[in-house]
């Protein structure tokens, strides 16, 4: 399952920069993941600093 990004996302880019498959992009007011890309690695939740990202 991909990881999913909450609106506690507070658009801050640090999950888009950890994203080894670039997964992660800005979508309407806050970051999206492309289930499609994702890898679970887990690496966008780890650098989120609100809490935003967990798994689908």
């Amino acid at each position: 399952m991909a990881f999913v990004i909450s609106d506690a996302c507070v658009a801050c880019g640090a999950c888009e920069a950890q994203c080894p498959v670039g997964a992660i992009s800005m979508g309407d007011g806050k970051f999206e993941i492309d289930p499609d890309k994702c890898i679970q690695c887990g690496s966008c939740a780890g650098a989120c600093p609100t809490g935003a990202i967990s798994e689908e």
